[in-house]
């Protein structure tokens, strides 16, 4: 199934939904509305959240005019300063009664767990990293792309560089809220990153390797503790990935995946286990692509200090010859504003479709739009 096939699946999963089940109610909570990551709805989530959305134009138009106070003794030094003394003890004494309100945890603050984060569906959200990497280098670059499957094996090495740019964008949205009542969230999500031989002039910088995987997910809120870890999330999926190249060096799967997610303060886990969709004949670019990206991965955040690091482990979960897989290490941390450096060391196999059965180590250096949390 190629990238046109699963897009299409996508809009078939979600389109009904939309259509019968779109809802956008005001938000319990507005911690909840924080996690927007576009300007313009992260605004109307205020709004709503707050009531404002139901104020006439001339009043939204005060409520936005800072209006000095005034005093009858206004002329008077003592008289002002009264004024303003009862003013700072009034704010004083409002803060000291205002209840401690605390953050949404890592996991609530992305998927809208609980009843009080949810924001309705067709908000922009984050789903991994968005990053550019000016600085992309492999040990062992992959110029001569195999496959078990003939129609896929390169036989002419390609003059690639070492060091090339990457980047990558991924965002989600929620397609129907409560698929089963009040339980159950259909989200959609997508996330492409390419790899550009930016500075190889003599190829005329071309685009090594892009990688595109939609994916629909159901997800649900749980409750409940495994070796002091918090269990807050259950779920499966359809997942595509795909390169969206021709013959030999196309590379695709899909997957039926499921999701798992775990949280105390700072810290979050996600184990995400996977069956692999079957091809079959000479459809199957990658035939063998269960023993190298694996059956299985664990992504591990924790957040400290305004910096963020991960973890990621996959894993055939095969022994013998078929036992191969991955592991990614990032951090990232403020600079200046939203802007914030990245780093990712990444060693396995399977850092892109094309290298989905090559063995290498990857060193990326740049900056991240948006994290994890």
């Amino acid at each position: 199934m190629r990238l046109k096939s699963a897009a299409a699946l996508s809009l078939t999963l979600g389109l009904p939904a939309l259509a019968a089940h779109a809802q956008n109610p005001s938000p319990m909570d507005i911690r909840a509305c924080t996690a927007i990551e576009t300007d313009s709805q992260r605004l109307a989530c205020y709004d709503k959240a707050t009531g404002r959305d139901n104020l006439p134009a001339a009043q939204k138009k005060s409520d936005d005019t800072t209006q000095a106070p005034t005093s009858a003794s206004s002329n008077n030094m003592f008289g002002h300063e009264t004024a303003k003394g009862a003013n700072n003890a009034s704010t004083t004494s409002v803060a000291a009664t205002a209840p401690e309100v605390k953050p949404l945890s890592l996991l609530d603050s992305r998927w809208e767990l609980s009843p009080e984060s949810k924001l309705g569906t067709f908000n922009l959200r984050g789903y991994k990293p968005v990053t550019v990497l000016p600085f992309f280098a492999s040990s062992n670059q992959n110029r001569l792309p195999t496959s078990p499957n003939p129609l896929n094996t390169v036989d002419q090495p390609q003059e690639l560089d070492n060091i090339e740019a990457k980047f990558q964008i991924s965002l989600k949205t929620k397609l129907w809220q409560g698929v089963f009542g009040d339980e159950g969230d259909l989200w959609a999500a997508y996330t492409q990153s390419s790899r550009w031989q930016v500075y190889n002039k003599e190829e005329s910088r071309p685009f090594r390797e892009t990688d595109y995987e939609p994916e629909v997910m159901l997800m649900f809120n749980t409750n409940y503790e495994l070796a002091g870890w918090d269990g807050r999330l259950l779920g499966i999926g359809i997942n595509h990935q795909s390169n969206g190249q021709s013959d030999p060096l196309s590379r695709s799967w899909n997957r039926v995946m499921g999701y798992i997610g775990f949280e105390r303060p700072t810290w979050t886990i996600m184990f995400r286990p996977w069956w692999r969709i079957p091809e079959g004949g000479t459809d199957d670019n990658n035939p063998d692509i269960d023993n190298y990206m694996g059956r299985a991965d664990m992504q591990i955040i924790h957040e400290w200090n305004g910096q963020e690091f991960g973890l990621m482990l996959r894993h055939s979960l095969r022994g013998g010859s078929e036992s191969h897989g991955a592991a990614q290490f990032t951090w990232s941390f403020p600079v200046i504003g939203n802007l914030r450096g990245y780093m990712e060391l990444f060693k396995g196999y399977g850092e892109s479709m094309i290298d989905y059965n090559h063995n290498a180590t990857y060193l990326g250096i740049g900056v991240s739009l948006l994290d994890w949390y």
